[in-house]
């Protein structure tokens, strides 16, 4: 007698779904870099792969859209828990399309436009606290002629 399959998918499936959305966020990337109002934007393909990486991180439930649960869930692990109504208004702030939530154009155009929104500015800081990792092991040989 045969072992009946689970009906869940396994990881293999996950990171598939992971890969697809990857790649429609990148493909919104590329609009924003063959974009020429952000032509004059610094390290624009850099940041928007920052922005990508970020966006994925709290679309918890990858439907390319950041709600009101997500965007609660983010702010309780960068430290900056705020309440329901809090959330709504920053959401409302950065929503262009009167969804309710936050998709990735609407979190590229918030994250490089002038305005300043609260959920930026928490991003901005939260970037700032982190420094890069320390190199650690063995340092490289270096020759005499690379010396200062």
């Amino acid at each position: 007698m045969a072992t009946p399959k689970p009906d869940y998918q396994g990881g293999k499936a996950y990171g598939e779904r992971l890969e697809m959305l990857g790649k429609k966020l990148s493909s919104i990337n590329e609009e924003f870099l063959n974009d020429t109002g952000y032509s004059e934007v610094e390290d624009l393909e850099a940041n928007l792969e920052q922005y990508k990486e970020k966006f994925m991180e709290f679309d918890l439930d990858q439907n390319l859209e950041i709600d009101i649960m997500s965007m609660k869930r983010m702010m309780e692990k960068l430290g900056k828990t705020k309440t329901h109504l809090e959330i709504q208004k920053m959401i409302k702030e950065v929503d262009t399309t009167g969804s309710g939530t936050i998709n990735y154009r609407e979190f590229v155009l918030m994250m490089l436009g002038g305005k300043s929104t609260i959920l930026k500015l928490i991003l901005f800081f939260e970037n700032l606290g982190h420094t890069p990792e320390a190199k650690t092991g063995i340092p490289p040989k270096r020759a005499l002629d690379s010396l200062p």
